[in-house]
């Protein structure tokens, strides 16, 4: 007999959440439905776009612990280029054991598999002590701030331990880097291309001046690891000009550091600002935060690995394997809350983003068992 949670992310690849527009309504209306259904109480909540929703459904216990929150992004990334897809890509269609469809693996899976897990708790009555909290949100694919950040910086929700969906293939990442951006721009004078010694050429001093601050950061960051984790910086955008016949007055940059977990925003950008300042060009340069967060590493020890670890093996009969994190999840914005936050579901990362995305149906499945052994190991309910 085919296991339920499939029915569910059917639903959910059918619903089209794709950024852009990213509009979610649709899909947390779906999920928001199936848990009043099963008794929990639900909120669908957005900033000043109504179209970006977000689900919180709860449910409390007669006694005090602490609270779970499970965490999936309801958006996905567009279809693209609709001849690359050898599937209907709103259409969960099994191949080979392997469910195809946009969104399979980033993230409708881990959210089918939250869902059937959310509908198994209040079947068997909710927890006994502390909370359980599900939240599916926009805003993930861009990035933005009316997602799982907004939750936060209402207060929506207060988790003391975090499962964030993400495609692990059912192991665990326990430790995210940071993300900043900063900006550097570099001022001169436009001049005709005819003359260009009469100009000031902006281009040319940002070329000097990031060919000396990529050097030092390199040799810096070289040794800058903890385990397979390393802090990394990288000049992503390179803007400047207007005319090809113009000597460039004004050019920008846009830099990416990935943080460790013990390495903070606030210092990582006094470095980088450090060098601009220093630079012999310095008259001519400016530096500017544009956004950023901090990791995260959760102990191996704490309650909800331990739990995680614990069922992972159990479902699978091998140990769990603690993965090495490539991007950034929605648990970043939980990084500074002293809480424990994990990264899991089913899926493999490489699957996400691109055409005739799939996720295993096998894996899929032993999500649901793990999941439902994480709750029965820290709740004792169900």
């Amino acid at each position: 007999m085919t296991h339920p949670v499939l029915s569910i992310l059917s639903d959910l690849i059918a619903i089209p959440s794709t950024f852009p527009p990213g509009d979610t309504a649709a899909i947390c209306t779906y999920a928001a439905d199936r848990l009043e259904k099963v008794g929990y109480k639900v909120q669908v909540l957005h900033r000043d776009r109504p179209q970006i929703a977000n689900v919180v459904a709860e449910w409390a216990g007669a006694a005090p612990g602490p609270t779970l929150m499970f965490n999936a992004h309801a958006d996905t990334v567009g279809i693209g280029e609709r001849a690359m897809w050898e599937t209907e890509p709103l259409v969960a269609t099994v191949i080979d054991g392997r469910v195809h469809g946009l969104g399979a693996g980033n993230c409708k899976g881990s959210m089918a598999a939250q869902l059937w897990l959310a509908e198994q708790v209040a079947r068997r009555g909710g927890p006994a002590r502390g909370k359980i909290v599900f939240t599916f949100c926009g805003d993930e694919e861009n990035l933005g701030p009316d997602g799982a950040f907004y939750l936060r910086e209402i207060g929506a929700v207060k988790p003391d331990m975090l499962v964030v969906g993400t495609q692990t293939e059912n192991q665990l990442i326990t430790a995210e880097r940071g993300v900043m951006w900063v900006e550097v721009t570099a001022r001169g004078k436009s001049a005709h291309a005819g003359n260009p010694a009469a100009g000031d050429n902006a281009i040319l001093r940002l070329m000097r001046v990031m060919t000396h601050i990529d050097g030092v950061m390199a040799e810096r960051l070289r040794d800058r690891k903890v385990g397979e984790q390393q802090s990394t910086m990288n000049i992503g955008i390179f803007r400047g000009g207007e005319n090809t016949n113009v000597v460039p007055n004004l050019a920008r940059v846009e830099i990416d550091r990935r943080l460790l977990p013990e390495e903070k925003i606030v210092e990582a950008f006094a470095e980088i600002e450090a060098l601009v300042l220093a630079h012999p060009e310095a008259e001519h340069l400016s530096c500017r935060l544009l956004t950023g967060t901090n990791g995260f590493r959760a102990p191996h020890d704490g309650p909800l690995v331990s739990a995680l670890c614990a069922s992972i093996e159990a479902v699978t009969g091998a140990p769990a394997r603690f993965l090495k994190d490539t991007g950034a999840s929605d648990g970043r914005y939980f990084a500074d809350d002293g809480i424990e936050i994990v990264n899991f579901g089913p899926g493999a990362g490489w699957q996400g983003h691109k055409a005739n995305e799939y996720v295993p149906l096998d894996e899929l499945v032993a999500a649901t068992a793990i999941l439902e052994g994480v709750v029965e190991k820290l709740f004792n309910s169900i």
